[in-house]
């Protein structure tokens, strides 16, 4: 049998990044995906655009990927503008409020996966085990057995899922979690522009529907649409006259016409609450650990959050000689990730119940909460340097 002082199930950007993370601490990293190599060098266009926080991008330096991501597809998101229905006039949130020059930056999510891959493989000192999935688990005291697909066991002092919302590892170690199916679908498409974007995000409710709009370089923009499942693939199975045609519909031509560049892909939106994070050897990271609605564009710098937290203990531990997986260790992991999720998560349940309602009373509300907001300067700053993230060390 095999044995890894650490054992990360999924290769994504969350567990390339936490074992690339781990480098130097003279720990044995192994992650476990069942992907081949190839895959996961050259992954294939999902039409995710990931809006990234500053706090995210300095973190994404410390590990060696920000430089790795191709310079002509990182985007600038200068502003945010907030519509509700018809109204004409936005909330604004300034990247002044922000105190920055910018409130993030918008890079394709295949991307992210491709540039998190190198420097996993750059740094040279995590094992890949590639193929494979983690058929069932063996707990033990100080160590657990993971058996893949191919029938060979793997021992590991501490397992991490990053396995996505739906985690199967998680489920394993028996912590259950509560799924919230907000019973609409996304569809996201590149989409070229006949008016400037000036890189301004939008965010607009509208009855029915929610549409944002993620300015990349140039005159193209990702569409990123939320509509009732049967609606949604509807939409994606036109052809591109009148896919261009309804989708300028719907975002009212106010940058003219569109037109897609890329085909277009589904997403079913289900917001996922884990009830804890650790048991003892085990913890989640990524997705694994909170699955948030896109609304607040915040899920991958959770991820990215998660992975500091806990990469930078068991670092320290390493350093003091401690056990890297104690479960005092990973208790205080789990109290740092839920202090920063918890409220964004509840905060987008809210939200996300409040602007798709068409009831009167909510429609009033939320448009009187917009135009409110909008007129107080320390609320938008809140915001703003929410959205930068400019405390992230």
């Amino acid at each position: 049998m095999q044995h890894t002082d650490v054992a990360v199930v999924g290769a994504g950007p969350a567990g390339l990044s936490f074992a690339r993370a781990l480098a130097g601490s003279g720990l044995t990293v192994t992650v476990i995906d069942p992907a081949d190599a190839e895959s996961l060098a050259k992954p294939a266009f999902d039409g995710r655009e990931i809006a990234l926080t500053h706090g995210s991008r300095r973190r994404l330096e410390r590990l060696d990927i920000w430089s790795r991501l191709p310079a002509d597809e990182i985007s600038a998101l200068r502003d945010a503008w907030v519509f509700d229905g018809d109204n004409e006039e936005p909330m604004r949130i300034s990247h002044q409020d922000g105190g920055a020059g910018q409130l993030g930056f918008l890079v394709p999510n295949h991307r992210i996966r491709e540039a998190a891959f190198a420097a996993f493989q750059t740094a040279g000192e995590a094992k890949l085990i590639e193929g494979q999935r983690v058929e069932s688990v063996e707990r033990g005291t100080r160590s657990h057995r993971l058996r893949l697909s191919d029938g060979r066991w793997l021992s590991a002092r501490l397992v991490v899922a990053a396995d996505s919302r739906f985690s199967s590892t998680r489920r394993a170690f028996g912590i259950a979690a509560r799924q919230r199916d907000f019973g609409r679908s996304m569809l996201v498409c590149r989409m070229r522009l006949e008016r400037d974007h000036e890189h301004v995000a939008w965010e607009w409710f509208g009855r029915e529907q929610t549409l944002a709009l993620l300015p990349l370089n140039g005159r193209e923009a990702s569409a990123v649409i939320t509509l009732p499942h049967g609606e949604i693939e509807r939409l994606a199975k036109l052809d591109d006259e009148a896919f261009n045609q309804e989708v300028s519909e719907r975002y009212q031509h106010r940058l003219g016409a569109m037109r897609r560049v890329s085909p277009p892909c589904l997403y079913p939106l289900v917001g996922v609450w884990p009830d804890r994070l650790v048991v003892p050897g085990f913890a989640c990271i990524g997705d694994a650990a909170v699955g948030m609605h896109p609304v607040t564009a915040h899920g991958f710098n959770l991820g990215l959050a998660s992975v500091d937290a806990l990469s930078r203990r068991m670092l320290e531990a390493c350093r003091a000689g401690r056990d890297f997986a104690a479960d005092a260790l990973l208790q205080a992991y789990q109290r740092e990730h839920r202090r920063a999720s918890a409220p964004l998560y509840l905060a987008t349940g809210a939200v996300v119940g409040l602007y798709t309602s068409n009831s009167l009373p909510a429609r009033w509300l939320r448009r009187a909460a917009l135009r409110g907001a909008g007129r107080l300067p320390p609320f938008r700053r809140l915001i703003a340097r929410t959205l930068t993230d400019r405390k992230a060390a």
